[in-house]
Order: structure tokens, then sequence, then C-alpha cells
């Protein structure tokens, strides 16, 4: 078809992606550096180094080893058209960047638009295929910073669509096609790997036919050109491409990245694999509700529709596609959870599920449509799409830079702080990062500053934004009165402190009732936190930093400390601590009996006018004691425990009920069990015997019951002092330990120090 007729036959898709493309470009420069962008960069450059004669040196400047494996199909375009362009400023770099990945995630819009109109012959079908497809408000921000995913969704459209031409026009050139789209498809991202084996099934059902040697060159063929389309765009597997291939799957089995979800509430270890519901929760409630329920419609009429006829299901190809849309997403959810694949950051590994779903929707709207007799009846479904659509468009316009924190009405989006206590929140990426720092050099827009940062990656690279306007600031934590200060705190709970004076904070981003992060005005924010220490009297610790407590927050004072304490250098504070039940202790500790809030710490502090101050909200679980102090490299400078006993058992009550039964063990110290409770007593014990370590080994029945890390040794680590789990009245010791939550088959228990077991 010449460009022209191309273009006047399909003039509402391009004035379409005209809109989109020029929105794109307004608003290109809201989304900041992505925080994985400069190793993407990395990816990008090896192969084209390779090419230029540097070997495997060229993969040694990879910043991970498993990053050899990450496929470059994309990465590798935008790293040549960068040396093109001899593109050097990172503020090029990365606007070049967001765009190219926005384009091409309007391309998979295009080809839903062909796809939709191959399959119902619809032009106003198809626009809405598009429009569903475009306006997804997590996957359309991260159409602009993300080139792992955002690609990996567009590629999975286009492989959609070259799947369902090449069993329409059932040719060899059409399954070679559909070959090199679905072999780029797994260079993306290894899930490619589940259109590939469709095509296989779906070439299976075929085989019946009258025309079995045709089908199997065209399946011969596709294999073969999606194996050697994804061989040539894998540069690493081209001097050995068994072994590395074999390495490449052993890295994909168990991949090591190591992070915790958010999830309900409760935070899961990427790594232990994760619930079965996982995915289908996070893409219900991050999508929006007019395409899940039409998607759904859809999905039960195609189900109806099979049920009535089931030979349909082999014969029709629009049904039978109609049938591998629906299937694909299943598909999907169950090989995370059977190969427990290591998802985190959300579910952004998981965005390709909605590729099929928006033409999956259209199935539904155009069922609607044909159940639905009458002129007006028709036009009254199109007037509620178009409702529909704009229900979308609002909320995205509304917290745009923030889609990528985006709950649809199925959540609770007006409790405040509910989501954000439920759900992972991206919230140290791009956008708010870029947008607080906007914001902060729009209220100094002259004179010096003092400005404060979080240690993350993502700030100190939308910093590379900004180079001739931070030169007025002074990156620091010391602070001084009469001058212009600045501290962003990472933390939300930060907020919210109580005492805190709302003067005090200069800027917050906020989307639904949620706090992402704050920026405050340091010096009257703690200011003010030293001034009630202060005035609450005696501290719980004297020390060379002072601690006090009011409610869940802990501050340390301290007058004319050194500029080190705040600035970091090579003095760090540490925060231990002690939950009464050690099930409230995060899944990341295991192994340890105390909660490490060392981070939080580092960050919460500042230096005003030479005087030290740190502020820290506890968790909210109770508390049996903590630890704190300060030490370098070269050990501790000085420390100090403090017993806080918030629901902390009566060791007294625990001593008399455990000496009513007959111990489990006995030894030094007896053991009983009460309950998920061990308790230990001794009666005048020894102060060595009071000092010395004790061990708790927990045998699981079921080994996955452990943390990942704990899986070789075989048992739970829940080793402990008296100090942080009893007490001494009156010279007899008593201890008193929660076991976990999972079957216990046994226990090893007993005490230690330097010159070995004591007693077990």
């Amino acid at each position: 078809m010449p460009f022209r007729r191309l273009i006047a036959a399909h003039w509402p898709l391009w004035a379409v992606c005209a809109l989109f493309l020029l929105i794109g470009a307004f608003v290109l420069g809201g989304y900041g550096i992505w925080v994985d962008t400069w190793d993407q960069r990395l990816v990008g450059n090896a192969p084209l180094d390779y090419l230029a004669g540097d070997g495997e040196r060229a993969f040694d400047q990879l910043p991970t080893p498993h990053s050899h494996y990450y496929g470059a199909v994309f990465e590798t375009p935008l790293a040549l058209l960068e040396r093109m362009l001899g593109l050097e400023d990172p503020g090029n770099i990365s606007r070049s960047r967001n765009f190219l990945t926005h384009l091409f995630f309007l391309a998979g819009g295009v080809f839903c638009y062909l796809l939709v109109l191959r399959m119902f012959g619809s032009r106003p079908l198809a626009l809405l295929a598009l429009a569903l497809f475009l306006l997804h408000p997590r996957i359309y921000a991260h159409s602009f910073f993300n080139s792992k995913d955002a690609p990996f969704v567009a590629m999975f459209m286009i492989s959609l669509y070259l799947v369902h031409r090449a069993f329409r026009r059932d040719t060899l050139g059409a399954f070679l096609l559909c070959g090199v789209g679905v072999g780029l498809l797994v260079n993306l991202r290894i899930m490619g790997v589940l259109l590939f084996a469709a095509v296989l099934a779906l070439r299976a059902l075929d085989m019946g036919g009258q025309e079995r040697k045709r089908i199997l060159l065209t399946v011969g063929a596709f294999a073969l050109a999606a194996l050697l389309a994804y061989h040539a765009s894998m540069p690493v597997l081209w001097t050995d491409p068994f072994g590395r291939f074999a390495e490449l799957t052993r890295m994909l089995g168990d991949h090591p990245h190591e992070s915790f979800n958010l999830f309900r509430g409760e935070w899961l270890y990427s790594r232990d694999g994760l619930p079965w519901d996982y995915a289908p929760v996070w893409l219900g409630i991050a999508t929006p509700p007019a395409t899940l329920l039409l998607a759904f419609v859809g999905t039960v009429a195609l189900a109806w529709r099979g049920l009535r006829r089931p030979r349909d299901v082999l014969r029709n190809g629009p049904l039978r596609f109609g049938f591998l849309l629906a299937l694909l997403p299943v598909a999907a959810v169950v090989a995370v959870v059977v190969l427990e694949a290591n998802v985190y950051n959300t579910w952004r590994q998981l965005f390709f599920l909605y590729a099929p779903l928006a033409p999956l929707a259209v199935f539904g709207f155009h069922w609607l449509i044909s159940a639905t007799h009458g002129r007006w009846a028709g036009a009254g479904t199109y007037a509620l799409m178009g409702v529909a659509v704009a229900a979308v468009l609002i909320p995205m316009v509304r917290i745009h830079p923030h889609q990528d924190n985006y709950f649809n009405a199925l959540t609770d989006r007006t409790t405040p702080e509910r989501l954000r206590s439920r759900y992972e929140a991206p919230r140290w990426q791009h956008g708010p990062v870029l947008e607080t720092l906007t914001a902060i050099l729009g209220a100094h827009s002259s004179g010096p500053a003092s400005l404060a940062l979080p240690q993350y990656t993502s700030t100190r690279l939308q910093l590379r934004l900004f180079p001739e306007k931070l030169e007025r600031f002074r990156l620091t934590r010391d602070f001084r009165s009469g001058e212009r200060n600045v501290l962003i705190l990472p933390d939300p709970e930060a907020c919210s402190l109580a005492s805190a004076p709302p003067s005090a904070i200069l800027h917050a981003d906020r989307v639904y009732a949620n706090t992402l992060h704050c920026v405050v005005d340091p010096v009257a924010w703690f200011g003010e936190r030293r001034r009630a220490a202060l005035a609450s009297g005696s501290p719980l610790v004297r020390s060379v930093y002072d601690v006090y407590r009011d409610g869940r927050l802990l501050t340390w004072v301290r007058d004319e400390c050194p500029r080190e304490d705040v600035e970091g250098g090579g003095t760090r504070f540490f925060l231990h601590v002690v939950p009464v039940d050690a099930g409230d202790i995060p899944p990341w500790r295991g192994g340890h009996n105390f909660d490490n809030l060392d981070r939080f710490l580092r960050e919460g502090s500042a230096r005003i006018d030479g005087n030290c101050v740190a502020v820290v909200l506890l968790p909210d679980y109770p508390i049996v004691s903590i630890r704190t102090g300060q030490f370098t490299d070269d050990g501790i400078l000085w420390e100090a425990g403090i017993a806080i006993g918030d629901g902390a058992p009566d060791y007294a009550v625990a001593r008399r009920e455990a000496l009513a039964g007959e111990p489990l063990a006995r030894s030094v110290f007896d053991v009983h069990r009460a309950g998920r409770a061990l308790t230990y007593l001794r009666d005048g014990c020894t102060e060595a015997e009071a000092t010395a370590r004790f061990f708790l080994h927990v045998v699981p029945v079921d080994e996955d019951d452990l943390p990942e890390h704990r899986r070789e040794h075989g048992f739970d680590n829940l080793d402990f002092t008296l100090a942080a789990r009893g007490a001494r009245p009156d010279g007899n010791c008593v201890a008193v330990v929660g076991l976990p939550h999972y079957p216990i088959a046994t226990v090893r228990t007993g005490q230690y120090d330097d010159a070995g077991a004591l007693w077990t």
C-alpha cells in the first residue's frame, strides 16, 4: 500500500499517535533519570565494544556477572544512537533514551491497533484497543524511563500481531518473520518463551489436517528463525553458544538479586518465591477497572462460546486466538509460581501480562455491543466507554509524574498512609525525586544554601540534571541558624514525627493520601526535637550521646560534636531493636535476634550550630530492649543497652509457670516450653552464666520454611543473650524466647563463650 494511502486509510490512528507523541514530548522531562539507566547503558555498549574488537574484555565493564546475559537488543540501538549524536551531557542522554523508549512503546500501541483491526475489521474497536493499551498509568510512566520492562510490553504486543498474521496468512515468510519477532522478544526477557511455546502448541493443533508436510515446514522455519534471532542478538553467546546458554539457564533459575516486596502489609523475600496471587492481585489493583471488567467479560464470552461449540476452538481462527490471549496471563502466573521466579520492585517484570489484556478487553466490548440490540443501546455503550477512558485519564493527569504509584478504586485510597503500609511504592525513583529537587531549586532561586540528601543512587542521578543550579548549594548535614537549609527525609514516617512544627515541612510529595517523602527545614525540625528531648527530663542513657525517648521516638543529643558524626566519614551509628516476639523481626534480618535500624539513624541526623541531634521512629511492634552506639572500622566507640519493656513478659510469672511443669531438658539451665515460647531457668546463676551467649537452633519440619540464606545450614538461628531476652531477679536467671510460627522438628540449645560450648 502506497504511503499516502496508508496514511489516509488509518488517519485516526496517526492522529492519536501524534497526540500522544506531543503529550510525551511535553511531559518527557518530568520523569528524570531511572536508577538503572547507567547500568543499562553499559549493557548496550558492551556488544558495540565487542564488535569493535575488544573481545571478551567488552563485557568486563558490566556492573554484575549476570548482566552478561541481559538481552541488549533494545539497549544497543540506544547506545549506538548516543555515540552517533555524540551525546555526553547526562540530561541529554537521559532525555534521548526516555524519548526513544516511549516511541517504541507507542509502536507497540500501533501494532495493538493493527491486531484488533485484523481480528474484527473495525476501526472504532481498533482505536479502543489502542487507547486501552496506552492508558495503563503505571506502564505509561515506565514507558519513559524503564528501558527493560516497557520495551518488553511493546515487543510482546508486536509479537502477538506477528503471530496472528502468521496463522492468518499461513505462509513460510509470515512464520519466518514471526520467528524473528519472538526471538527478539525472548532476548528482552526470558518470559518471551511463553509465546514461543504457544505458537508451537497452536501449530500442533493444525497437524490433523491434510497439509502436514507444509505445517512442519512452517514450524521449522519459525523455530529456526526464533533461535537465530535470539542467538544473533546475544553476543555473549557467540564464542561458546552451548556453554554460555547453560550458564544463562542456571542464572535464570536462581537470579542473584535479593530484595523484599511489601505485599498486603507483609514483607516477602524475593528469592523465596511469591504467593500464587501476587501477580493477579497487583494486576487487579494497579490496572484501570474498565479494562479489567471488559477483559473479564471477554474471557467469559470466549468460554461460553467454547463450551457451546467446542470444535470452533480448533477451527475458528479468531476464537482460537482469543483463547490464546486469555490463557497467556494464566500461563505466566503459573510459571512465576512454579519456577519461584525472582520478582521485585512491585510487579514491573510482569507488566507484559497486560499486553494480551487490551485486545482481550475488546472481545468483551464487542460482545456487549452484540448483546445490546438497537442503535441507542450501542451508542450508550460507546458513551460509557468514553466515560471509563476519562476516568483513567483524569487521575493520570492528577498524579503526574507519579503514575507508577497508581492504584485503582479497588483499594483504599482515602485512609491516610494506608496504601503505603500495605504495598510497595517506588518512592525514590525518577519523577518524585526530580519533582522535589525542582521545588527546592525554585524555592531557593538565589543565594547560597545547605542541601542534604539521602544516600540513594537515584537521588544522586537526578543531581546530574542540574549541574549549573547546584553550584550554589553546599551538600552537607552541618547546618547553621540564619542560613537557608534544606533536608530531604527519605522515610515517609519521618514526615509525621510528633512535636515537629508544621512550618518545618517545606515540601511533601503525596499520592492519594500517602506520603512518598518530604523536604524539611532541618534547623526547625531537629531543633524542636532537641528542645523537646532536653525538656523531658533525664535521658534513658548518658554517654557520648544522651538518648531520650518520647513514645516511639528516640532522640540522640550531643553538644559540640564533631562534623564527622553526621557527615559520614568513618563514624557510624548503630541501633539494634529486640522485639518481644521474634516473629516481628523482618525477614531480611533472619539469623539475628534484633532488627537493624542503622541506615535510618544515619540518615535521620543533623549538626546544627555545632550540636548533633538524631531522631528515629521505632517500629510499632512491642520492644524488649534496644542497643545503640557508634562504631568505626577500628571498633565500637561507645555503646549502651536500654530496657524498653513494651509488652515484655513478666519474668517472675514466667518462672512460676515453668516450675509448675516438667522441663524439656535439664542442664545448667532447665528449659521449659509453653505454647510457642521456651523458658530458660537457672537459680542462683553466676555472672559468667548470666553473660554467656545462648544458642538456639530450630530445625523445621519443612526446610522451605527457612529463610533462603539459612537453608544451606538446615536450621534457623535464634541465638540470644540474657540481656536481650530475660532478666536476673534476685540472682535467678530467667529468659523467654518466642519460637517461629512454622512446624518444628527439633531444637538444639545451650550456651557458649569464646572458648566454646558451655552446655548443650
